[in-house]
């Protein structure tokens, strides 16, 4: 089999569970390397992306607590950053010892990642990702006056400040990840989704904003031409008519087929169905990529049988 560049996408909640503690986290990516270090022994090259949802809202809480003219919270992009860089340093650690335990000789790096996204995107307009803590609605009012940000009542359990989600455009670095694949490095990138940035009067600036994860994913892997990407999640397969009596798995479906699916409302906002319009755009946007939504634990089977739901262009 000829070598292939895959794009895999790991979720924010397999690095953190109950525990937050990094030592917790540090285990689970152990963990996780072990599975990925199988793709580095088949001979593919592999760039690797994360989420940071539980992350990057508990370092809001810290930021929160200490704020103080003196030591003054730091904003949501420059937090992303931070997750950016512990949970790649993390996970370039834990493959570097798997890679180690395998006798593989490999260059690991983790990229600190700018993704470019649209000042005119409507989610500007309506924001809708919560973060940060729960506040009593007079604390959310009285913080709207204070910062003009945005506050909704969140499902009875307090009000939230909400921020946009908007698409990704580019991937900034998105060249320097590619040259590194090219020379075999293995890279780490996108984390979190990437740092949020606009293109104002030729200069990056930082916004306070959330991009999915998955949607950072696929917009990387169709810029650097991948093979395959890999979107990991907590089920083996993408099923319709979930938790049903009539329940069904998805092995192999085509993207017009998810269409359809999607047409009939079987995946649910916020979980399953961002994985699959990100699938969908890049097995779309490219000449012959595919995607695998599937679990980690499935993703040493992926040599050599067919695990997961495969989605192919329709």
């Amino acid at each position: 089999m000829s070598k292939r560049k895959i794009v895999v996408a790991l979720g924010g909640n397999a690095i953190l569970s109950e525990n937050a503690s990094a030592e917790a986290q540090q285990a689970a990516l152990q963990e996780t390397a072990k599975h990925l270090v199988e793709i580095i022994k088949q001979g593919d090259e592999l760039i690797i992306s994360h989420g940071n949802g539980p992350q990057v809202g508990n370092l809001l809480l810290q930021q929160q607590a200490a704020d103080s003219t003196s030591n003054p919270a730091m904003p949501l992009d420059t937090c992303v950053a931070m997750t950016q860089g512990s949970i790649g340093y993390w996970l370039q650690n834990a493959l570097e010892n798997a890679c180690m335990s395998s006798n593989i000789e490999k260059s690991i790096i983790s990229v600190i990642t700018q993704v470019v996204v649209d000042s005119d995107d409507e989610a500007f307009i309506h924001p809708t990702k919560p973060i940060g803590p729960f506040l009593s609605q007079m604390e959310a009012h009285k913080q709207m006056l204070l910062t003009d940000a945005t506050y909704k009542e969140d499902a009875g359990r307090g009000w939230r400040k909400v921020v946009p989600s908007p698409k990704p455009v580019s991937i900034q670095e998105y060249p320097i990840i590619d040259r590194l694949v090219e020379q075999g490095v293995v890279t780490i990138s996108v984390g979190g989704g990437g740092i949020p940035v606009i293109q104002k009067d030729n200069e990056l600036i930082g916004i306070e904003a959330v991009i999915d994860k998955d949607f950072a994913s696929q917009k990387l892997a169709e810029l650097v031409k991948a093979d395959l990407l890999i979107i990991l999640t907590g089920v083996d397969n993408v099923y319709v008519n979930y938790n049903q009596p009539n329940q069904k798995a998805l092995k192999e479906v085509t993207t017009t087929e998810l269409y359809q699916y999607i047409q009939e409302h079987q995946f649910a906002q916020g979980s399953m169905l961002p994985k699959i319009e990100a699938a969908i755009a890049f097995v779309e946007n490219s000449l012959s990529g595919k995607a695998v939504i599937t679990s980690l634990e499935n993703l040493s089977k992926l040599a050599t049988e067919q695990v997961g739901t495969l989605i192919t262009k329709g």
